[in-house]
């Protein structure tokens, strides 16, 4: 994580969101901007954050670990997210684990001066109880997908995340994870994924190449995709 001090910046991100709404006060002026590179974690469960954060950039995937040791995807974050509203509320360590799929930014309130400052602010408690209503049904839906929805269509997602909207780039998946691990966070076992992995390349949507997977289909993965863990507009 690296803080970066450009007020300019900072105060760009509050506008074009219109950040003042949720606010009595101006609250910028407590706000740092942090960049977070691929691959680190903004949060992580049970751990204390140290910040109230706004996610402005960036694309992160959010899990959560089970009794039984195993991991299991919630979401992906793309902007605007809120992270830290349950545990403000709550005064309780982070709920879940938030791990950058991309260079992401974050607009940050120290923990300690957000409960001082917006605890009693009616406007951000208003925000934050939709926050959390919308959250709620984000849960619900991602039970949902996880129990009903068949493995090629949450692991066509899950690749689809990786994707940017640059047709010329990007077409070569390189699971970054051991496939154990993903077939975990997808709730699956690792030869049910072997198997979709396989099926996926029947129907040309994905080619291996070099022990790597390449998209050769990009519409057709979308497709499949739809929008799964794509959840409400904050959690």
């Amino acid at each position: 994580m690296k803080k970066i001090e450009d007020p300019f910046v900072i105060e760009n991100y509050y506008n074009e969101l219109n950040m003042q709404d949720i606010f009595i006060n101006d609250m910028k002026k407590h706000m740092k901007l942090l960049k977070f590179d691929k691959y680190e974690y903004l949060s992580r469960e049970e751990e204390d954050l140290e910040y109230l954060l706004f996610f402005v950039q960036g694309k992160a995937k959010v899990f959560k670990t089970l009794p039984n040791g195993r991991n299991l995807l919630l979401a992906f974050y793309n902007p605007i997210r809120v992270i830290g509203d349950i545990e403000i509320v709550k005064n309780q360590s982070a709920t879940g684990t938030i791990q950058a799929l991309s260079t992401c930014y974050c607009l940050a309130i120290p923990m300690k001066k957000a409960r001082l400052e917006l605890t009693n602010d009616r406007k951000f408690l208003k925000f934050t109880c939709e926050s959390l209503a919308e959250k709620l049904a984000a849960v619900s839906m991602n039970s949902s997908i996880n129990l009903l929805y068949p493995l090629e269509n949450r692991l066509s997602s899950y690749i689809n995340e990786f994707l940017t909207n640059d047709e010329n780039s990007n077409i070569y998946i390189d699971f970054d994870e051991n496939l154990v691990n993903i077939a975990e966070l997808l709730g699956s076992s690792y030869r049910h994924l072997l198997r979709t992995l396989n099926t996926l390349s029947k129907k040309g949507v994905l080619e291996k190449e070099d022990g790597r997977y390449k998209v050769i289909n990009k519409i057709l993965l979308k497709e499949l995709a739809g929008d799964l863990y794509q959840d409400a507009k904050f959690m």
